[in-house]
């Protein structure tokens, strides 16, 4: 891709011209390209982010492609190992995959999107771990111990895998596989460096949860697809790959794990067919409208809530500066007049910068406790509970404010 975008009028998989709109969230910024405090504010380009349904391949998927150097640069701001349910999850991953699959320890897993190495960290002592990421962050996980590739996952770095490691066991991708664009050339990637009694397992957000929480706030431009189980197994269909276990899991307010291997390797699970079966009863056209019509609502409720703070005078500051707060901020229209600013912990990437498509400034926590706003809004709202256990423990004395899935103040 040598644009910075560029349109699709087909479907990503099926490339039939079927898509059917779900909902246009308007022109955003991509989510994680952060701009210093103080800096000369130019002109920020903004993308067209709209949502559609195809009908001959079951995927939901957005048609606007950004330029992967744009979405993700080598400064990209993400740190999973900060997060502590997708340590619990990576665990949880790890001691599954011991069970599902006979694993030894001249077994290579191979990790697409590996980070910091926070997954690869429960693999690395006792089997052979290499991770493939292009950002520079990947550096922290070779200061772990953890092999890694700072590149793109192409065809270029699949030869380069090939020539200097054995055939993989287990190859990961998780929360990236509906990242890449050309998804049909990363699975005959994966199929290369898979051995042939080899798993692919993916991890990506499950479109049911996101319909049914509202969570229009994890549509942004990073996320190419969003996919059901009844998709995935269109997609894999094609390269004789059958979905053998299938769960639902906590992270990002809800994903979905899928285990892929060659046909005839492993018995296929009954939750696969549990999961198919909902589905298809769930997912549908009066669905969709129902979606649109209700992240709508709960826009205007949201700007309406906050509106009748604000008339007031009062603060209110943001807890959490995730991907998905910078699309939310962007439809809803909150700008540095209204929330005065967003917090993130110590040590996050993002401090010191501006939200994309705002000059609400990102600052470290420790000020919450001092300057006491009277509100905070969680943009982290699917965890909600824990935050707000959280930030009482220690010393926050306001309310919270709760975006999604229906705006509402908490004490």
């Amino acid at each position: 891709m040598t644009k910075d975008s560029i349109t699709l009028n087909s479907c990503q998989i099926s490339k039939a011209k079927d898509l059917k709109q779900i909902v246009f969230l308007g022109y955003v910024p991509p989510v994680n390209k952060l701009k210093k405090i103080g800096s000369l504010y130019k002109e920020e380009k903004l993308y067209p982010l709209e949502l559609f349904y195809s009908n001959s391949s079951k995927l939901v998927q957005i048609s606007t492609i950004v330029n992967k150097e744009i979405l993700f640069p080598k400064e990209y701001p993400y740190t999973s190992s900060t997060t502590k349910i997708l340590r619990k999850n990576f665990k949880e991953l790890y001691d599954e995959c011991t069970k599902i699959i006979n694993l030894t320890n001249n077994d290579l897993i191979i990790d697409i999107g590996s980070n910091d190495g926070n997954l690869l960290s429960n693999f690395k002592k006792k089997h052979k771990v290499l991770g493939i990421t292009p950002e520079k962050i990947g550096h922290i996980a070779i200061k772990k111990g953890i092999n890694t590739i700072i590149k793109y996952f192409d065809n270029r770095t699949t030869s380069s895998v090939l020539k200097k490691f054995s055939k993989a066991k287990i190859i990961t991708a998780t929360n990236v596989f509906a990242h890449i664009d050309n998804v049909k050339n990363v699975i005959r990637n994966i199929l290369k460096l898979l051995k042939n009694d080899g798993v692919f397992i993916s991890e990506s957000h499950y479109l049911v949860p996101l319909i049914k929480t509202v969570q229009y706030d994890t549509i942004y431009h990073e996320h190419l697809r969003y996919y059901s189980l009844t998709s995935l197994k269109k997609l894999f269909d094609k390269f004789n790959l059958e979905i053998i276990h299938a769960k639902e899991i906590e992270p990002h307010g809800g994903s979905i794990r899928v285990y892929a291997a060659r046909k005839g390797f492993y018995k296929v699970k009954k939750s696969v067919k549990k999961i198919l079966q909902y589905e298809k009863k769930f997912l549908n056209k009066k669905t969709f409208n129902k979606f649109n019509k209700t992240i709508v609502n709960s826009k205007v409720n949201l700007f309406s809530l906050i509106s009748k703070i604000k008339k007031d005078n009062k603060k209110i500051y943001g807890i959490g500066a995730p991907s998905r707060s910078s699309t939310l901020i962007n439809y809803v229209g909150l700008n540095e007049q209204i929330i005065d600013c967003v917090l993130e912990i110590d040590g996050s990437y993002k401090i010191g910068h501006y939200i994309p498509g705002t000059k609400i400034p990102i600052l470290n926590e420790k000020i919450l406790y001092k300057d006491q706003p009277e509100y905070v809004i969680l943009f982290s709202w699917h965890i909600k509970d824990e935050l707000k256990k959280n930030l009482k423990k220690r010393g926050f004395k306001g309310k919270f404010i709760i975006p999604l899935p229906y705006p509402k103040i908490e004490n």
